[in-house]
């Protein structure tokens, strides 16, 4: 596509469209027509996520498997794979932009989740199971308290994000299906950070502090390049945004 100047549009050739990211350029995180879905794990910015995710879920599983397993072992090894899991779901869905793109994405985006909500669910079992034993406090620290939030809003982001797509009659038809999907996607984002504070959280508490010994400073580091690597490559228009004159606006 040539643009008024007869130059050709490479923004529109890489299949970035109307689509531009919060950061950066255009098509710096689009995916090319007839490339793999793949490598939307590593477009743009995806590296720094991705090298995020990994470091946060190394040190994790590292600081838990250099001590003896306890039955409570499973709770930060079953979180940490479901946040993993959850960051490359958002990551694979990112890029996408035409019809045939959306669909495949939203497939993988879906197994993506199913897998990181089950590891999830199988800690938030563990954890409970361990709290029913004498001596363990409910809701004690932040990290529990942002744990029982960030569980609660990421199943219900699962079961929206599901009926949307797959049961839209629920919501009066496909039209008004879609138009809260920009609700969605802005909540994921929300829900994604609150799961970064919470893993980061957890630096603090009592088994943190006195036996795996996981540094504050080394999981935040680790949560700060996963938005780094997620927030530049979100699509205005996704959110229902458009930029205009160098301001981001509600489109209509």
């Amino acid at each position: 596509m040539a643009s008024a100047t007869g130059i050709p549009d490479l923004n529109a050739a890489r299949g970035a469209g109307e689509d531009e990211p919060l950061l950066g350029r255009r098509g710096d995180a689009a995916q090319v027509e007839g490339e793999t879905i793949w490598k939307n794990l590593w477009l743009g910015t995806a590296p720094l996520a991705q090298a995020g995710i990994f470091i946060l879920a190394a040190i994790i599983w590292g600081a838990i498997l250099s001590h003896d397993l306890i039955f409570f072992s499973a709770h930060p090894l079953l979180n940490s794979a479901g946040l993993l899991l959850a960051t490359q779901a958002a990551l694979i869905l990112q890029p996408t932009h035409s019809p045939g793109q959306k669909r495949t994405g939203t497939l993988i985006h879906a197994l993506f989740h199913l897998f990181g909500l089950a590891a999830l669910l199988a800690g938030l079992v563990v954890i409970e199971i361990n709290k029913a034993g004498p001596g363990h406090e409910h809701f004690a620290s932040p990290h529990a308290i942002l744990g029982l939030t960030f569980y609660i809003a990421i199943f219900l982001q699962a079961l929206v994000g599901f009926t949307q797509y797959y049961t839209p009659s629920l919501y009066g038809g496909v039209d008004q299906a879609k138009a809260i999907y920009k609700y969605h996607r802005v909540s994921g984002y929300v829900i994604a950070t609150l799961g970064l504070a919470t893993v980061c959280a957890s630096s603090w508490t009592t088994y943190s502090l006195g036996v795996a010994h996981i540094q504050h400073w080394a999981v935040i580091v680790a949560s700060v390049l996963v938005l780094l690597g997620v927030v530049p490559r979100i699509k205005l228009s996704k959110l229902g945004l458009k930029r205009s004159g160098g301001e981001i606006r509600l489109s209509t």
